[in-house]
């Protein structure tokens, strides 16, 4: 409780301080990319190692490659050389007189979601035989031009993790702290190992992989930054129940159809604030699903990704009613990887972190995917159900207590500016 009174203090007093967001295809099991072994002496953040610099913001761009080369019969690339399913077009509540016409040239209804709590129906069309899936899009809009189709994209996670174990020895699990008034908290990332000290006596909601279990580095850290307690371990809300669908499924990315079947399980849960640490293409089938939520008085807590300041924003952090968060060191300076723009809202501590591993461990671990937990827990502190007023009046709360750190006002690198520097998740040393 002590540490939900911190929160909450961080909050309300802030303001007076602060001056300075069905099936799984077939995608290869990509581990989690390793942080570059820096030299000694040498600082990413200040610009003097390009070399470390160039090789965090490629990442993603070599994931997407490996995604490519060991499925090439299930992956492949947009125009814009984001991954998709292969023969996969989505089609966000078509008519039943569309889906007659998308039959009769030769589609084939692979499976439909009824999205419930979205009031949104999905259904995922397979293409001909020997139509592209390009041509297939073009010609399933040709058909229905008032329609909302687009590919099923694959997002993938946006944090990197340390090549060796953290030198902090893991602890064991201390008792679980009481829940936090309720609070609860939503996760749609890849799995969670619930087995972990950290997490064991955690309240854990499970959704996905037809209740499977996929343990995932990413997927593990975020929710040990969330809700993880033991000794020598700080979480931000620890003792709430976290609600972590799973749309990963061992595999190396999660599917645009399965990320709606879990943001349609937040809803319908009525978890009002959902953490989603991954990136993408923009998409219209995502726009609409995006929208269906927000509308309903959900907050979205994404990170802005880690393709540089250079890079075209990623989806769904990109999307205006989505809060983006971008990622600093110690010394709150941005992250050199972290991308800019206008889809950043806010910071927060993005390095020098440890936080839970598949099998026990702890692993140091980089990347706005991990200062997104942070923001996202301070917003569910003051919104526990979707309401449209209190979403804004939760925000409005949060910008109030944001740290300027950058150029004066909102700007493309930090956003609002930083919040929540008071809290330090993750492992720490033995003392």
């Amino acid at each position: 409780m002590k540490r939900l009174f911190r929160i909450l203090s961080i909050l309300l007093v802030g303001a007076c301080t602060a001056t300075l967001a069905s099936a799984q295809v077939s995608i290869p099991g990509v581990p989690l990319p390793q942080l570059p072994n820096l030299p000694a002496g040498t600082d990413p953040v200040t610009g003097t190692l390009r070399t470390a610099q160039s090789a965090l913001m490629e990442v993603r761009k070599r994931r997407v490659r490996e995604l490519l080369r060991t499925e090439r019969e299930t992956v492949e690339t947009d125009p814009d050389g984001q991954p998709i399913v292969r023969r996969q077009v989505g089609a966000l509540s078509p008519t039943p007189e569309a889906l007659e016409r998308a039959r009769a040239a030769g589609f084939t209804v692979l499976r439909t979601e009824s999205l419930e709590g979205l009031g949104l129906t999905l259904v995922v069309l397979q293409a001909p035989d020997g139509l592209p899936t390009r041509r297939a899009l073009k010609k399933l809009r040709e058909l229905d031009p008032e329609g909302q189709y687009d590919y099923n994209h694959i997002y993938l996670d946006s944090g990197l993790q340390s090549s060796e174990p953290a030198t902090a020895a893991p602890a064991a699990a201390g008792a679980a702290a009481p829940a936090a008034s309720g609070m609860r908290i939503g996760l749609i990332d890849s799995g969670v190992d619930s087995t972990h000290p950290v997490l064991n006596g955690a309240n854990i909601v499970r959704q996905g992989c037809d209740g499977k279990s996929f343990p995932a580095t990413h997927g593990t850290a975020v929710a040990s930054l969330l809700v993880g307690q033991g000794d020598g371990f700080e979480s931000v809300i620890p003792g709430a129940t976290l609600y972590a669908a799973d749309i990963f499924c061992g595999h190396g990315g999660g599917s645009m159809s399965l990320l709606a079947v879990a943001l349609d399980w937040m809803a319908r849960e009525k978890v009002a604030v959902v953490n989603i640490s991954l990136v993408g293409a923009k998409s219209l089938l995502l726009t609409g699903l995006v929208r269906a939520m927000t509308a309903r008085g959900f907050l979205l807590v994404a990170a802005v990704g880690n393709d540089g300041p250079t890079a075209p924003p990623l989806f769904p952090a990109a999307y205006p009613d989505v809060v983006g968060v971008t990622g600093v060191d110690a010394k709150h300076k941005v992250l050199p990887e972290a991308c800019r723009g206008e889809q950043v809202d806010f910071a927060a501590v993005g390095a020098g972190l440890v936080a839970a591993d598949v099998g026990g461990g702890f692993s140091e671990i980089r990347g706005t995917s991990f200062a997104t937990p942070i923001v996202a827990a301070l917003l569910a502190a003051s919104l526990q159900s979707p309401d449209s007023a209190k979403a804004r009046e939760a925000l409005t709360t949060l910008e109030s207590t944001a740290v300027d750190i950058g150029n004066n006002g909102v700007d493309p690198s930090y956003g609002k500016g930083l919040v929540g520097a008071e809290l330090h998740p993750g492992r720490r040393e033995e003392t």
